[in-house]
């Protein structure tokens, strides 16, 4: 094979590897870690449940022990209902729900999810793929923990235990 030929085929290849490599960048979420944003995909979980007001809601006594709870309390699920006209509504243990989902399902189901109220589903669409599955592999590595809250009451029914009266 003449030089030419060779140096062609060369420059061909590399083009072909060099455009491989920029489509895999540009189809990778981009992640700025920070020291106060992890790079790390369990810690960057954990970061995210910490600050987007997970533990607010599906951690019994989080806010009233102002955040100061032990991780292995984190996301069982609470039994404080929000009751309102959709009916009563309690936080799911997230630790016990995530154990029988895969990631993928996990990122299929945060996309189309409407729970009822007060869950701000919209929150979780918002986030990208990176922050879900940061999410995800942060609750399957703290593992299956807790009981399961208690299920949905319909309107006009009331709770037996506390409850949170919207208007």
């Amino acid at each position: 094979m003449n030089p030419s030929k060779r140096l062609g085929i060369a420059l061909a290849v590399s083009l072909a590897e060099g455009i491989s490599a920029w489509v895999a960048l540009a189809q990778s979420p981009s992640v700025r870690t920070t020291p106060e944003r992890p790079g790390d995909a369990v810690a960057l979980g954990r970061y995210l449940v910490k600050t987007t007001g997970c533990n607010d809601c599906h951690t019994s006594g989080y806010n009233a022990a102002a955040g100061n709870l032990a991780e292995a309390q984190w996301l069982t699920g609470d039994n404080l209902g929000w009751k309102g006209p959709w009916g009563t509504t309690y936080a799911t243990n997230l630790r016990l729900y995530f154990a029988g989902l895969t990631e993928a399902q996990w990122l299929a189901h945060a996309r189309v999810m409407e729970p009822r109220p007060p869950m701000p589903w919209f929150n979780l669409r918002a986030m990208s793929d990176t922050d879900l599955r940061a999410i995800y592999r942060y609750v399957k590595a703290a593992g299956p923990a807790g009981e399961p809250a208690p299920a949905y009451l319909p309107p006009g029914k009331t709770p037996a235990g506390p409850f949170v009266q919207f208007p």
